[in-house]
């Protein structure tokens, strides 16, 4: 983990992250490529950017049973960023919330997945895909577990082109003033949105100090390092007097070069076999 820092701003939006993805991560991303063929379309690159990140939480971290959704003891997770919800959907079915036969049928009448999550899904708390709404749906479940005395966690993914929403941060002032510590928001900091960087739409930087001013507890981690996510999860809450934010530097398409950084690859509406077979090549080769 990096304090923040104002001089995260001139850190390139287009930098390439060198970190080694491993077996089961490359296994999950050509899942994801698998749904986007069955379904000819997607948000692929705002997914692959999430991975690790829900790769850890359903894991090591989130308290859920697949059998009972809702489980009144479970943690809730909100992918507030509704459309990298690939890979929501594969995490869920690899961990028995629904058959794997569902994700075949993303974007097909005859199936329950659609290309943001409902609230229909089971393992899905809250739907998603207009943004800014996840973080104020999150305080509610967090404020609603202080009442009940109860000790579920609620957490909340949302992203940097998210976060140019006032109700993320007028949802960041509430979640402070309550000093919400069972609450933590993850922001995929992939630094791309869908027509141009962070950077040139509307800087977030200094980004963490801006967490930090609206009484947040603040880490900053490498999204894709599996084992520096699970040590960041693993302090929560980072203050038990605030809620807390882990920031996590991304790569937008993460782990097939001519995907990253590519705003083409945003969202998808059409699919070659050509390019599905390529993006699956260029896993193999990842080592």
């Amino acid at each position: 983990m990096k304090p923040s820092s104002a001089s995260d701003k001139n850190v390139s939006p287009l930098r390439r992250d060198l970190t080694v993805l491993d077996e089961r991560s490359r296994l999950l991303r050509k899942t994801i490529i698998r749904m986007l063929q069955a379904g000819g379309r997607g948000h692929i690159a705002s997914a692959f950017s999430l991975v690790e990140i829900l790769r850890v939480l359903y894991d090591d971290v989130l308290r859920f049973d697949p059998r009972n959704p809702h489980w009144r003891e479970r943690d809730r997770f909100i992918l507030s960023k509704g459309h990298g919800c690939l890979a929501l959907y594969v995490m869920l079915a690899e961990k028995g919330f629904f058959p794997e036969e569902e994700l075949w049928k993303f974007c097909h009448r005859d199936g329950i997945l659609g290309g943001h999550p409902e609230h229909k899904i089971p393992g899905v708390e809250a739907s998603t895909g207009s943004l800014g709404h996840g973080l104020s749906i999150g305080i509610g479940f967090a404020l609603n577990a202080r009442y009940e005395k109860a000790d579920y966690r609620t957490f909340v993914a949302v992203g940097d082109g998210e976060s140019n929403e006032g109700s993320i941060w007028e949802g960041a002032l509430c979640a402070g003033k309550h000093r919400l510590s069972n609450l933590t928001v993850i922001v995929d900091y992939n630094k791309q949105q869908s027509c141009g960087s962070t950077f040139e739409i509307q800087d977030l930087e200094p980004f963490g100090d801006k967490w930090r001013s609206f009484g947040f507890a603040v880490a900053e981690v490498n999204g894709h390092d599996v084992d520096e996510l699970r040590s960041s999860f693993r302090s929560l809450p980072l203050d038990r007097g605030k809620p807390s934010a882990i920031i996590c530097h991304t790569v937008k398409g993460k782990g097939i070069e001519f995907v990253e950084n590519n705003l083409k690859w945003h969202h998808k509406s059409r699919v070659s076999d050509e390019e599905i077979r390529a993006m699956l090549e260029a896993l193999d080769a990842v080592f």
